[in-house]
C-alpha cells in the first residue's frame, strides 16, 4: 500500500508560479510510474502530465512549455512546478501513483488563478 499526500497548492495572480509536491509513503523510484491530474468545478478530472518509471515526460499541450514534472527519489516526491498560470489552470490537482492495475491517488490540492 503507498500513501499519496499532495501539499503546495494555494491563491496566485495569473502570471505568477506554484510548485506542488506528491509525497509517496514509501520507494517508487524505479517502480511506480507518477501522474498529475485537475479537475475543475462542473468538469471531470484531466490528465495534464505524467513520468514514467524510466524518466520519460509526457505533457497536455495546454501546459507545455509551463509545466515540468520532475522527482527526487530520495525523497519519494515527486514536484509539479507550474509558471505562468492562468486562470483557467484553477483546479484541484491529483496525483496518482501507477504500476500496471495498481493505482494510488492523493486527495488532491486547490490551486486557485486569480485577480
Amino acid at each position: 500500500q503507498v500513501q499519496v499526500v499532495e501539499s503546495g497548492g494555494g491563491l496566485v495572480q495569473p502570471g505568477g508560479s506554484l510548485r506542488l509536491s506528491c509525497a509517496a509513503s514509501g520507494s517508487i523510484y524505479g517502480l511506480y510510474a507518477v501522474a498529475w491530474y485537475r479537475q475543475a468545478p462542473g468538469k471531470e478530472r484531466e490528465w495534464v502530465v505524467d513520468i514514467s518509471i524510466g524518466g520519460a515526460r509526457n505533457y497536455h499541450d495546454s501546459v507545455k512549455g509551463r509545466f515540468t514534472i520532475s522527482r527526487d527519489s530520495a525523497k519519494n516526491t515527486v514536484y509539479l512546478q507550474m509558471n505562468s498560470l492562468k486562470p483557467e489552470d484553477t483546479a484541484v490537482y491529483f496525483c496518482k501513483v501507477s504500476r500496471g492495475a495498481t493505482v494510488y491517488w492523493g486527495q488532491g490540492s486547490q490551486v486557485t488563478v486569480s485577480l
